[in-house]
């Protein structure tokens, strides 16, 4: 299918965007219409592509009660990185974070939970190296290390704003545009913020998504790695699926991010 995928443009002024206050944000969108292809029955990988599909069932009941997310289902998240990755140790973001639709009327009354309507990579690579190596297991000989975001629906399919990836192999030198991400907390507490990544069109670019998408699924994506042969950096964006009927669900989704390490 064709949609619109929210790429930006350069100017002279370095990007930003905020977590909630999205009307302070300077983003330089130029949206651009390209092929998304379903990648269901596909071979992806973490390491090739950057992302991957994967079954995975949590034993929480109700996955948008973001207390039992982190007391039980940032274990399962723990384990399934394990096992998906054979990785020695994971240490878990001690909490969810649930996006909705705007079609929803929930962003107002939750943190940090519009759908990213602008491509964007998690965490500049410099930063993102940096937190990798500030929550590394104390005494332990580190060989490799890696930031994995695992992302699910909570509403039920067909998924009226998807999450789109591109794939990692179909980038070049350069895509890449340097921006800030700040976050300014509902409780007032003090804003903070990290470099980060928008994406500028390349007619190179492959698209992805995984159509009707259940809870028992999940998406796994790599945000940074510390080995520059294997995927990493992935981007990935919302957007408007012109596939679903106009009284589909609005989708309410769940990420959880660990950074995962491999010992000497």
């Amino acid at each position: 299918m064709k949609a619109a995928i929210g790429y930006s443009e350069r100017t002279g002024k370095k990007p930003f965007f905020y977590a909630n206050a999205h009307e302070k944000d300077y983003v330089p969108l130029k949206p651009a219409q390209v092929e998304i292809h379903d990648a269901r029955g596909l071979d992806c990988s973490l390491d090739v592509e950057g992302f991957t599909l994967v079954e995975h069932t949590s034993a929480v009941d109700d996955l948008s009660d973001l207390e039992q997310v982190a007391a039980v289902h940032s274990g399962e998240i723990v384990d399934l990185l394990k096992q998906l990755t054979g990785c020695d140790h994971v240490q878990m973001t001690p909490f969810g974070i649930l996006r909705f639709s705007e079609r929803a009327g929930e962003n107002e009354a939750h943190d940090n939970s519009h759908p990213a309507r602008f491509v964007h990579v998690d965490m500049a690579k410099e930063a993102a190296a940096s937190a990798r190596a500030q929550t590394a297991p104390k005494g332990k000989e580190i060989l490799r290390s890696a930031q994995y975001n695992v992302w699910r629906v909570l509403s039920d399919p067909p998924q009226d704003v998807p999450l789109g990836l591109c794939s990692y192999d179909s980038l070049s030198d350069g895509d890449l545009i340097d921006c800030d991400a700040i976050f300014d907390p509902l409780d007032g507490s003090p804003e903070w913020g990290f470099p980060n990544y928008l994406l500028e069109y390349n007619p190179q670019h492959r698209w992805y998504y995984y159509s009707n998408m259940t809870r028992d699924e999940a998406i796994v994506f790599k945000t940074s790695e510390s080995d520059p042969t294997r995927a990493q950096l992935m981007p990935h964006g919302a957007f408007d699926n012109p596939l679903a009927p106009a009284d589909a669900p609005p989708r309410m989704s769940l990420e959880m991010r660990g950074t995962a390490y491999w010992f000497a």
